[in-house]
């Protein structure tokens, strides 16, 4: 395997490039519909870091620095994903070093982020990781 570098995306046709990724968690969503929702969170502080091994992006994930109430001020990871040609090599765990290393230059208190409910496989990774179950996430669509 090329040496693994992560580094944070800052364009939009860097993170627009890595459509074909962003749909092996989300399979439905069209490039038009990313660019649409990157363009709305861009401005909100939306954030994405991706692991690349030699030039192709193998993974990544979209971060959020905020504070709640009840956690103070967080890093919230947000679609996070390793292609699934290159699962099991610790990408993901590289990643999330990396994201946790950023959360504490960031002064951070808390890491926090959603997982889907049918994804077993990062259930296990993110309690792995270290992180544990405060709620539940309700949805409701509009």
């Amino acid at each position: 395997m090329s040496e693994t570098t992560i580094r944070e995306l800052v364009t939009l046709p860097e993170m627009l490039a890595q459509h074909a990724l962003i749909q092996q968690l989300n399979p439905t969503m069209s490039l038009a519909r990313y660019e649409e929702l990157l363009l709305q969170m861009l401005p909100n502080g939306y954030r994405m870091a991706a692991v690349f091994t030699g030039d192709a992006c193998v993974g990544l994930s979209g971060f959020w620095i905020g504070t709640k109430l009840y956690s103070g001020k967080y890093l919230e990871i947000d679609n996070f994903v390793v292609d699934s040609n290159y699962r099991s090599q610790r990408l993901g765990k590289q990643l999330s070093d990396w994201l946790h290393t950023i959360a504490e230059q960031e002064g951070c208190e808390t890491i926090m982020l959603d997982a889907y409910a049918t994804n077993a496989a990062a259930h296990k990774f993110y309690f792995r990781e270290g992180f544990h179950i405060k709620g539940y996430h309700f949805y409701k669509t509009l």
